[in-house]
């Protein structure tokens, strides 16, 4: 049996088999051949393997996400059958004399310009098609394999580190936990276990070899331990612990459609942050009762070019049906820092959590914007839509925010395309935002303080630099100060205030928000029903209890 000590950023018990995770980069060179015939062959071969495996994708999205979402692979298919494609590989490697690898991949980049070109969007949203075609053609030629297992039995993922734009790529059903060699707290494969509620370690030491791959695993989230190959004692007692979490969990289940009420009668929104559809279950099956941010910006990210209006409707409009007249407060787009999208070509930045992101690129690529308003406003009609805009730090920002969206609401009103009422809010996330809360709040129906970020500034620490997780302390007076006064001044103006940072999950803290005045907590859907416990067991009727709950954490009244 192999012990490693790494993390917890969640806890629980997973016990099942290893999936390694390695990043496999195509390295194309240009190389002259001797035997072109062969070279043609080998793309042939390469053609009919990558047919084959978008046949068994097929197959398999009719099951999972039916006609309508297996479609693309059916276009993949035709598309690597076009004669023109294949003309153009055949003749860079017969005139040329190169490289099946090399004429793949340069008939991709003139196949995907020629479509970039095109006036249709349609047209041009085949360019991403035909470089997905071709890297899987170009992925089977070089040996790397891309197939998923055959086998349905959920894993344990263990990688190295993952970025935002490859947890986004899993099957959340077949997810375990997640163990990683490096990583922060504040990670956003941290936030995607949270939303799952899966065990995850980061910042465990493991030599990553081929040889973990199908080994029996035990992640303990509570502890922070991970047993490779547990003996059968240990196994037993992991085994024990796992029944005692699952017991735990179903009496928490009696609390799912119970409303989010303290002792002493003051009712809280409990809602759910969520990255995209596949989360909706997870936030129906804990009781949320709406959404308090989507973060749309992951329909941008681990694509090759910007989702149209239409595909972000039909994304909005799901939500917003599913979760039947509940509020839904989706994000405008949040690209930046460690989220990135190279479609979006922002360029190296030395210091990329204070440089161009979020509302930042909103207001200066306002193309962008109005697409993601019109598809979150034509959405509005099928729900109760909310809009939220990110790392504003100024008045400034929140007027030219209004003024764009009011101009995509007229132009949809003048084209008759229904509406909802929507309202408008702002993440509270920079210090700059907390010390004008006074005067945003008279511009804005609600605020929800972004803590992940809103710690960063205050503290100046990176909160994706692994080596500053010591002094990244969420608990800081400076950090709880300005929850303090921001709630404050939002109740000033009438306005409701919530909390969507992870700050949010810390039931350490549920007592002191609740005594704070906090109107709403978004949480991981796997934390929705614990939250909902604290808050329903908090009485502060009595005024001297509440005042003594902020005089512990260094809180003055502010009045």
């Amino acid at each position: 049996m192999e012990k490693c000590a790494g993390k917890s950023v969640f806890g629980g018990i997973a016990i099942g088999r290893i999936l390694l995770f390695k990043k496999q980069e195509q390295q194309v060179r240009r190389q002259k051949v001797d035997n072109p015939e062969l070279e043609e062959k080998r793309f042939e071969d390469a053609r009919q393997e990558a047919m084959r495996q978008l046949g068994k994708l097929h197959e398999k999205a009719l099951v999972n996400v039916g006609e309508s979402g297996a479609e693309i692979f059916e276009v993949h298919q035709m598309m690597l059958e076009d004669d023109d494609y294949i003309d153009s590989v055949m003749n860079i490697i017969s005139s040329q004399q190169m490289n099946a690898e090399y004429a793949v991949a340069v008939t991709s980049d003139n196949f995907a310009k020629m479509f970039e070109s095109m006036d249709d969007d349609y047209m041009r949203g085949r360019a991403a098609d035909v470089r997905d075609i071709s890297n899987r053609v170009i992925n089977i030629l070089l040996g790397i394999n891309q197939e998923e297992e055959d086998s349905d039995e959920p894993r344990i993922i263990v990688a190295d580190d993952l970025a935002p734009s490859e947890t986004v790529q899993f099957d959340k059903s077949k997810l375990l936990a997640f163990v990683t060699v490096h990583g922060s707290t504040n990670s956003h494969t941290a936030i995607l276990a949270r939303t799952m509620g899966i065990p995850a370690l980061i910042g465990t030491p493991l030599a990553l070899q081929d040889s973990l791959n199908g080994k029996l695993a035990v992640v303990d989230g509570d502890e922070g331990v991970f047993y490779i190959d547990p003996d059968e004692e240990t196994l037993m007692k992991m085994q024990k612990k796992e029944e005692a979490t699952k017991e735990n969990q179903e009496l928490l289940l009696q609390l799912k459609n119970q409303k989010t009420v303290t002792k002493d009668g003051r009712e809280i929104m409990s809602y759910a942050n969520i990255g995209n559809l596949k989360d909706l279950p997870l936030v129906l099956q804990n009781g949320g009762e709406g959404i308090g941010l989507f973060r749309s910006e992951f329909l941008y990210i681990g694509k090759d070019t910007f989702p149209g209006e239409q595909e972000q409707f039909e994304v909005y409009r799901t939500v917003a049906e599913n979760m039947a007249g509940k509020e839904v407060v989706i994000r405008t787009l949040d690209i930046g820092a460690d989220k990135k999208a190279d479609y979006f070509e922002l360029g190296a930045e030395e210091n990329p959590a204070m440089g161009m992101r979020a509302i930042r690129i909103c207001l200066t690529r306002p193309e962008i914007f109005k697409t993601q308003l019109r598809a979150i406003y034509r959405a509005s009609a099928f729900g109760h839509i909310s809009i939220m805009y990110p790392m504003i730090t100024s008045l400034e920002e929140v007027a030219k925010a209004k003024q764009i969206s009011s101009e995509v609401r007229k132009e949809l009103t003048s084209l008759g395309v229904p509406i909802g009422k929507v309202k408008e809010g702002i993440m509270i996330e920079t210090p700059a935002a907390v010390m004008i809360s006074d005067l945003l709040a008279k511009e804005v129906d609600f605020f929800s303080i972004g803590t992940n970020d809103l710690t960063q500034y205050s503290l100046a620490i990176d909160r994706q630099n692994q080596n500053l997780d010591d002094f990244y302390n969420s608990h800081h007076t400076a950090v709880l100060r300005m929850i303090y006064k921001t709630v404050v001044n939002a109740h000033r103006a009438g306005i409701w205030c919530g909390i969507c940072g992870e700050l949010g999950a810390d039931r350490s803290l549920t007592e002191l928000f609740m005594a704070m005045g906090v109107d709403e907590l978004s949480v991981s859907p796997g934390s929705i029903l614990p939250v909902r416990k604290a808050i329903c067991e908090t009485d502060l009727s009595d005024p001297a209890y509440r005042k003594k709950i902020l005089s512990d954490w260094n809180l003055e009244e502010l009045c």
